[in-house]
Formats: C-alpha cells, sequence, structure tokens
C-alpha cells in the first residue's frame, strides 16, 4: 500500500484530495494536517510513503513545513497548489529546491471538466513518488558555489539543449546558478510542467543566474549567455536563421512540449555543434531526438543517477547507448562550461 498524508488548510481540498486517491486500491490516506506545523509531526508519527502539501497556510506554511520534514522525516513530498499567481509559484519552486519532488495544480471540483485529467495526474504522481528515494538535508543553506574557470582552446557548442522533467526545475535552478556570466552558447529548455508554471519558473531561475533567462517567444534570435525555456503548450525548436521557432504540431510522445522535438531540431541546424543534455524526470521523452543528435555527429550528457531525482530520462538515454557521458548534477555546469568556452571534456 502507498500511505499518503494530505496536507491542506482547507476542508473541501483535503475531502477532495482523500476522495480522489482512495479511488486507487493501493493507495490508503492515513492522516490529514491542516497546517505545516501538524504536517510535520504526522510525518515524524505516521511516517506515509508521500505528502501531498499546500503552500499557503497559517501557522507555519508549506515551505516551512517542507524544510523540517526533509530534516526530521525525509519523504517524497508533491507540491499541490491551486494558485499560478507570481508569488505563489515562486514559492512553490522554492519548495521543490528545499526537497520537494513534484509540483501539480490542486485539481478542479468534480463538475469541472478538467477534474478527470487533474486527478488521473495527480494519482499517477503519487504513484510515481512513492518509489522515489528521497535524501536528508542538514539544517543549513547551501552555499552558492562560483562558476568553475572555462579552459581555452578546443572544440565548442553552438547550442546547449536541455530537457527535464520531474526534479527539473530544482536542478535548472542549480545548473544555472552555477554557469559562468560569460557562458558562450545559447540555452534551449524544455521541462515538463504543469500548465500555468512557466512564467513563474523563468522569473526564478532568472534572479538564480548571471544569465539571461526568458520564455522563449517566435522570432526569437539565439544569442549567448542567455536561456530560452519552452512555453506551455507548445513545442520549441529553432529555424535555420538561428531564431526561435514554436510549433502547435501534434504532441510527440504525450508531450508538447517534447525533448524529442527540441533534440531533432538542434540536430537538423547545428550539427557536429549540438549538445544535448537530459535531465532528471520520468519516461523516456527525448530518446527519439537524441538519435538525431547521435548521427548529425553532436555530443551528449545524461545527468548521473546519484543526483537525479528519477532517473528515467537520462537512463533511458543511457540505456539506449545514446549518452557520451553521464555528468552528476554538481559537476554539469563546469563540464558545459568546458564545452562551450573552449576544450574538450
Amino acid at each position: 500500500m502507498i500511505s499518503v498524508l494530505v496536507v491542506d488548510d482547507s476542508p473541501t481540498a483535503r475531502a477532495m484530495l482523500r476522495a480522489i486517491l482512495q479511488l486507487e486500491p493501493e493507495i490508503e490516506v492515513v492522516g490529514e494536517a491542516i497546517n505545516g506545523r501538524e504536517a510535520v509531526e504526522l510525518a515524524k508519527r505516521l511516517r506515509p510513503k508521500v505528502i501531498t502539501m499546500d503552500i499557503q497556510m497559517p501557522h507555519m506554511d508549506g515551505l516551512e513545513a517542507i524544510q523540517e520534514i526533509m530534516i526530521e522525516t525525509p519523504t517524497p513530498i508533491v507540491v499541490v497548489t491551486g494558485s499560478t499567481r507570481a508569488g505563489d509559484v515562486e514559492a512553490s519552486l522554492q519548495a521543490l529546491r528545499a526537497g520537494a519532488v513534484s509540483i501539480l495544480r490542486k485539481p478542479p471540483g468534480p463538475a469541472s471538466p478538467l477534474h478527470a485529467k487533474e486527478a488521473s495526474r495527480l494519482v499517477d504522481t503519487v504513484r510515481a513518488m512513492a518509489s522515489v528515494m528521497v535524501v536528508g538535508r542538514a539544517r543549513r543553506a547551501i552555499a552558492r558555489r562560483p562558476p568553475p574557470p572555462a579552459p581555452p582552446g578546443g572544440t565548442r557548442a553552438g547550442v546547449v539543449a536541455v530537457a527535464a522533467s520531474t526534479g527539473g526545475p530544482a536542478a535548472l535552478h542549480r545548473l544555472l546558478s552555477e554557469l559562468p556570466a560569460d557562458f558562450g552558447a545559447p540555452i534551449l529548455i524544455v521541462q515538463h510542467m504543469t500548465a500555468g508554471f512557466i512564467p513563474g519558473l523563468v522569473k526564478w531561475l532568472a534572479a538564480a543566474s548571471d544569465l539571461g533567462v526568458r520564455v522563449a517567444a517566435q522570432g526569437d534570435r539565439l544569442e549567448p549567455r542567455t536561456v530560452y525555456v519552452g512555453p506551455d503548450d507548445c513545442h520549441l525548436g529553432v529555424s535555420t536563421d538561428g531564431t526561435i521557432e514554436l510549433s502547435s504540431a501534434a504532441p510527440v510522445g504525450g508531450f508538447r512540449p517534447s525533448a524529442s522535438f527540441l533534440f531533432e531540431a538542434v540536430a537538423r541546424v547545428f550539427g557536429r555543434a549540438a549538445l544535448a543534455v537530459v535531465l532528471t524526470g520520468m519516461g523516456d521523452d527525448g530518446v527519439a531526438g537524441l538519435r538525431s543528435v547521435r548521427a548529425a555527429g553532436g555530443r551528449i550528457i545524461a545527468q548521473g543517477e546519484a543526483s537525479s531525482v528519477i532517473f528515467g530520462m537520462p537512463g533511458a538515454a543511457v540505456a539506449a547507448g545514446l549518452a557520451d557521458r553521464t555528468v552528476e548534477l554538481g559537476e554539469l555546469a563546469a563540464h558545459l562550461t568546458t564545452l562551450t568556452n573552449g576544450g574538450t571534456a
């Protein structure tokens, strides 16, 4: 059985989440908390396999609760929020950095046509997160590491295409915070995420990075030292004239934006100068596109298993024999800087 603790200050929301989860025979809601303080205590007493966590709550909010739980009783935590306002999105993203593993939009009521889809996404996420091994956090802030120096000379990547899913926002936050301000290539990012959160993600990443970070727009010219994040419900690609090309084409493997779409686009335009990076995430999105990168002579890096929240996407790249190298998150910025600003890592 997958035991779940539901944390939300709204009795209506708690009842709805309980009803959705307990329709699944292998899921049992073992407790409910109305604020972060109760969540911390119940996590210690009940030891659930998964916690669903609201953010805005009285007495102790969800972010504080996540920080305490990850110190005292590390547990996979899924943030379930009803708001996409900038401040609330930023708090949810900070929760990922504090140790939460995923963010979902709170399902609407049963009368909504979106209820079944969002309820199914919640159940699937809880089921997947139950098998995730999380690591406890020390009771201290993590210091920002300075960007590594780039060696001169050698081959260079002309573009860096990054794909991520579960665990990706926190990984991207760390990666972009450690890249140098003179990073010599544009970075294109596809992040699988609940609709409505991309603008908040971009704002959060921009505050942590010395690079320019923006939501990609049709016709944007690719520039070094700039990060382009794919918008909701659009494939992210590039055209031969060096500009962003967005597409409303059918989902690829169920995803729009799709990692495979992005990788195929950069392989077609940049050839040997394409550098593809696969970060933490569920599933195998990106593998088909990586074959195009390989055929064009580009390079492929997969995040290592030890630092991945879920080794699904990078593991699929490795299993297919497509990754030139696996690199743990703490070394990834240095590795990309070497390949982009000079050197032959």
